[in-house]
Formats: C-alpha cells, sequence, structure tokens
C-alpha cells in the first residue's frame, strides 16, 4: 500500500479531489459536509492503474485546524500538494510546505486543480518554485479538474510513478503506531487507527501503549475497510483493542513494540530549515500524531533542549516540527539527536552541551554513543534508537568491547559504516557495552585501586568488590568481576594478587622460613612462641591463611597448605582402619597436630571416623 496525505489552503479542492479519484467521501462528519469544509482528518482509498493500491489522508486547510493536518502529515511518507489555478500560491499553501518541509518529507506531487476555472500555468510555475526550495525538491506536476474529470488519468498515471519512488518499507522495525482517530464499535470495544509506516502488526500481538505501564492486546485488524489476520507496513490500518476503555487513549497516543522505545520528556534536537532566531520559551511540538506543549532551552546556534509536558517514545533521528499557535505559524523543524541528554546543572555546561551537539547529525551512530556515554546498556540503546548488533552481518565490524578472538579489551576500533560493515558490540559484561578507550581506562585505574589498598590495608587479602565499584563509579559489580585479569583474581569478594604475592613483605618473608624450617617435617606446626618469634601474630597469620599461604587447623595451630593431600597419602598407607596413635606416629607429629588435622579431613570427606574412634581413608 502507499499511503500520502494531502496539503494546501482551504477551499482549494482537496477533499473533491481525493472523492474524484476514490468515489469515496473522505469529509467523515455531517458538520464537514453540511459547510462544505474539512475540518478533521478523512480517509479514503483506491487502486492505481498499475493495481497498486494508494490510501489518503485527507487533512483540513483552514488555519483553525492546523494541528489536526499536522496529525495526518506527520506519520506520512509522502503528500500531494494541492493549489488552485484560480487562486493560485495561498497562505496555508506556504503553511502547509513549510510543515512539510519541517517534518523532512522528501516524496510528493504538485496537483493544480480547477484547470477549467484558469489558464494552470501561473500557479504551477509558482507553486514549483516554492516546493523547489524545500526538503520535496523538483515534483512532478499535474493540471486537473475535480468537477469535469480532466487530468484525472494523468494524475493516476503519476501517482503510479511516485509510488515507484517511495523507499521500501522496514518491515522487520519495532512498530510505534501513532494514533490518529479512536472510537468505539459495538460489539467489539475501543478500535484506533493510523499510518503504520514501518514494522508489523498482527492479531494476536501483545503491544505497549506509550505512558502506560500495562501491554495492550490486538483484538482484531483491519485495512482499506476488510479484516485481516496481519498489516505491514506502509499501510493505514485500524486496530480493535481487547480490553482497552475508549477513554484510556487517544490522538497522539502510540502503540509500541514492547521493549523497543523508552518515552522520554527531555531531548536535544537540531532546528532545521530556516527557524526564527530568537525561539518563544514555549511553542507546540509535532511529532507523529502527538502535539505537546514544550519549553525551550537554547543551547547553540541550532539547537536547543525541549522539555516536553508529557513523556513521548521518540528515537534519535527524528523529525519534527515546533509551531508558535499562538502567532499561528511554524517555528522551524527538528531533528531528534539525543533523547537520553545529560542535566545540565554547572556553569558552562549548555556550552559544553552544544559543542558535543555540533558534531552529532540526528543519524544513530553506535561508536559514536560508546564514546560519549562510555558505559551503558544494549537495550538502553535500543530504546533510543541505536541499532546493537548481535552479531556482524556484513563487511568488516567494529569492536566496541573484548571480543573471544578478536581485538583485546581497548584495543583499536575496525572497519565500521565507512569500511563497507556496521557498528557491532561485544558486551563487556552481561548487557553492558562500553567503549573501548574507557574500558582500557577502568582497567588500568582498577589495577591502580587494588595496589592502593594494599599498601594502605597490608593485612587484608584484596580490595571489596563494593568499594571498586564506588571508587570506579560503576553502575554494577558484574563490570568490576569483568575488569579483573592475572596477576589479579577475586576471591571471597574482594580483588587481590593470588597466593603469598598478595601478603606484604614482613608476611610473606615469615612464611618463607615456616617453609625453610619445616618443609621436611610438614606436618610439625611452630610452638605459639615460634611464631611470635616469626612475626606471625593472629592478624599475619589470618592474612596467610586468607592468601592460602599457610593452613590454619586451630588457635596457634598452622602448617603448610600442602599438608592435607600429603597427609592423606600417608594414612592410605596405613592398615585401615588406623588408631589416632598410628595416625599420629605415621605422620611424625604430635597429638595438638594430629588431633585437628584428623577432625578437618573428616570434615572434608577425606576420611571417616568409625564408631571406635579409629578412621579410614575414603577412597
Amino acid at each position: 500500500m502507499f499511503v500520502v496525505a494531502t496539503a494546501g489552503h482551504v477551499d482549494h479542492g482537496k477533499s473533491t479531489l481525493v472523492r474524484a479519484l476514490t468515489g469515496m467521501e473522505p469529509d467523515r462528519w455531517a458538520e464537514e459536509r453540511r459547510r462544505g469544509m474539512t475540518i478533521d482528518l478523512g480517509f479514503a482509498w483506491t487502486t492505481l492503474p498499475s493495481g497498486g493500491t494508494i490510501a489518503f489522508v485527507d487533512v483540513p486547510g483552514h488555519e483553525r485546524f492546523v494541528p489536526n493536518m499536522l496529525a495526518g502529515v506527520g506519520p506520512v511518507p509522502a503528500a500531494l500538494i494541492v493549489v488552485a489555478a484560480d487562486e493560485g500560491w495561498m497562505p496555508q499553501s506556504a503553511e502547509h510546505l513549510a510543515a512539510l518541509d519541517a517534518l523532512g518529507v522528501a516524496y510528493g506531487l504538485l496537483v493544480v486543480t480547477r484547470a477549467d476555472l484558469a489558464d494552470p500555468g501561473p500557479a504551477t510555475a509558482r507553486a514549483r518554485a516554492e516546493i523547489g526550495a524545500t526538503s520535496l525538491g523538483a515534483v512532478e506536476a499535474v493540471a486537473v479538474s475535480g468537477r469535469t474529470g480532466v487530468g484525472l488519468p494523468e494524475l493516476r498515471a503519476a501517482l503510479d510513478r511516485l509510488s515507484v519512488r517511495l523507499p521500501a518499507p522496514t518491515v522487520d522495525d519495532p512498530v510505534r503506531l501513532w494514533v490518529d482517530r479512536n472510537f468505539t464499535v459495538r460489539g467489539s470495544g475501543t478500535v484506533v487507527t493510523g499510518t503504520l509506516g514501518a514494522g508489523r502488526l498482527r492479531v494476536g500481538d501483545v503491544l505497549e501503549l506509550a505512558g502506560a505501564d500495562e501491554p495492550v492486546r490486538v483484538r482484531g485488524l483491519h485495512s482499506l475497510g476488510e479484516a485481516r489476520p496481519e498489516a505491514a507496513a506502509v499501510a493505514r490500518v485500524a486496530v480493535n483493542l481487547r480490553g482497552t476503555p475508549r477513554d484510556r487513549l487517544g490522538r497522539g497516543d502510540a502503540l509500541l513494540t514492547p521493549g523497543r522505545f523508552q518515552p522520554t520528556d527531555l531531548v536535544d534536537v537540531r532546528l532545521t530549515g530556516d527557524p526564527a532566531a530568537d525561539l518563544p520559551a514555549t511553542l507546540t511540538l509535532h511529532v507523529g500524531s502527538a502535539a505537546v506543549p514544550v519549553r525551550v532551552r537554547p543551547l547553540g546556534p541550532d539547537t536547543v533542549r525541549l522539555r516536553l509536558s508529557r513523556p513521548l517514545p521518540l528515537l534519535v533521528g527524528d523529525r519534527a516540527l515546533l509551531r508558535d499557535p499562538g502567532r499561528h505559524h511554524v517555528a522551524g523543524g527538528v531533528r531528534v539527536l539525543d533523547v537520553a541528554p545529560p542535566p545540565l546543572g554547572r556553569r558552562g555546561a549548555a556550552a559544553a552541551r552544544a559543542q558535543v551537539l555540533a558534531e552529532l547529525d540526528g543519524r544513530p551512530d553506535l561508536a559514536g554513543e560508546l564514546r560519549r556515554r562510555q558505559l551503558i546498556r544494549a537495550g538502553e540503546l535500543i530504546r533510543m534508537g541505536v541499532p546493537v548488533h548481535a552479531e556482524p552481518v556484513q563487511g568488516v565490524p567494529v569492536y566496541a568491547g573484548p571480543v573471544p578472538g578478536g581485538p583485546v579489551p581497548g584495543g583499536p576500533v575496525r572497519g565500521g559504516p565507512a569500511q563497507g560493515g556496521p557498528v557491532y558490540a561485544e558486551p563487556v559484561a552481561g548487557d553492558w557495552l562500553a567503549d573501548p578507550a574507557h574500558w582500557r581506562r577502568l582497567g588500568e585505574q582498577l589495577t591502580e585501586e587494588v595496589a592502593r589498598h594494599a599498601r594502605e590495608h597490608p593485612l587484608e587479602p584484596g580490595m571489596p568488590v563494593d568499594a571498586l565499584r564506588q571508587r570506579l563509579a560503576l553502575p554494577d559489580r558484574v563490570l568490576v568481576e569483568a575488569l579483573v585479569r592475572p596477576p589479579l583474581r577475586i576471591h571471597a569478594g574482594r580483588v587481590g594478587a593470588a597466593g603469598a604475592d598478595a601478603l606484604p613483605e614482613p608476611v610473606a618473608r615469615a612464611v618463607q622460613r615456616v617453609r625453610a624450617e619445616y618443609g621436611d617435617r610438614p606436618f610439625r606446626a611452630p610452638e605459639a612462641d615460634r611464631l611470635v618469634d616469626l612475626g606471625l601474630g593472629p592478624r599475619e597469620i589470618g592474612a596467610a591463611v586468607r592468601a592460602g599461604a599457610l593452613l590454619r587447623l586451630a588457635d596457634n595451630v598452622v602448617l603448610l597448605p600442602d599438608a592435607l593431600d600429603d597427609a592423606v597419602r600417608v594414612l592410605a598407607g596405613l592398615p585401615q582402619p588406623f588408631t589416632l596413635s598410628a595416625a599420629r606416629q605415621a605422620l611424625d607429629t604430635t597429638r595438638r597436630v594430629a588431633v585437628p588435622l584428623l577432625e578437618l579431613l573428616d570434615r572434608r570427606g577425606a576420611t571417616r571416623r568409625l564408631p571406635d574412634d579409629a578412621r579410614i581413608v575414603v577412597t
């Protein structure tokens, strides 16, 4: 289906033209038909000579109803600009064209009506000159008469040619259906209509209502007056919603693919076209079918921050327009640059933000977003409209994080659109994505923080993960864990060096002396006074045990860490079962050591104590 909106001055024959092309009445209200003037949006459709279908969104031309006109034009990819031959270019012709230009509409057709009442040449020449200076550029022109039918066959052929020029719809994109009408059908419930610009809808789909927490389910779908199991972009659709009261939604609301949009009430935008130099502090933002009051905060020469009166599901790259309802004119077009901008709290923050925005063009840029945000979840980027590919699909990928078999963390960024490939990010932890340079700096900072903590707290086994998270200003402890690299390790919720290397030098020397003195007598433990002589008090012993440099059997009873495995080998060589005395003699140790050693082996399952207090080695 091909969807086109009309545009043009009041009483220049837009509805008459749609009626002549389709045989359908686009004016839905009795008041419209009584007054002969379109007040609200109208809808009609017909089949073109090629066999394709065209649907019209007929908009009002009177200046009082420009908000209604914008609700119809906003989601539509092409426009039919109507100018009467006997009146020529008029004020609402100019405002409608300014709106199309602000919204970035690039496809259209000029229709000069009432060709039976005046020479269409002058009106065509003036209109083409005006249109040519906008986003529509050079357009084909057709002169017609809705009364006599002259030119209608040529117009149908021109519409066919226009439909061929339109870009292919993106049916795999998420759905964002801007609601332009809602009503109730007896026995069916609430029905909403809109132009499906991207994606696909199916009966049974669960959608989100923008700004609401609960889901809505598609009970039925209609397109061009017929029930359908599914509808794909681009299409005019009517969606029957199960269990949703009519008063819950209306024009300007949106039905969304779940999890793919994050409504926002704060956006940074670039002004397009020729906006007024002194924008009022309050304007109305028109996007899709929505019209929302906004407060304007200038940032740079062509960038502003908009505070919306209610959140909207906006994406990076969206086109919209600002209108001054008091002066009844378009204040300028905007292109959305950032839907989750940082706060501007410090002096000079607005100027600094303007410098950042000066480098943005409104096209989603994964590598750029990672540079600016440094760390962000993939889902957040997707909801901003920034694509995050699970895997490269063409060309050479850009690696925005560590990839198995790929660049090392913090390594160079390669590939990308300039080299024919998509931007590709591998999460650094969970669904967290990181800028490579920032990730490398974090790794260096983590190593420095762990070393500093070891100097300040020499007897602790490492720095707590949560303390590291706070020092590095990281939002999630999994990021700390992902940054740890050998020779550091995580043990018992702390990050430190492994083994005796984690000990302060005096404790490491004392452990080494224990090894030198007792290495050939592994089951003899230093007496308490000898431990003091070696400099191994309770805190030092605790540090050595946590580092795995000593094995604690009981208070002031320590062995070298290999003693357990050696003891099991010795005891396995005894006749089974064996007594405590036999074990003590085989191990060449004292009862002070043998009792807690055997009890530890029992707890670990290496030995089993029998009812008569003898033991066996469990193999």
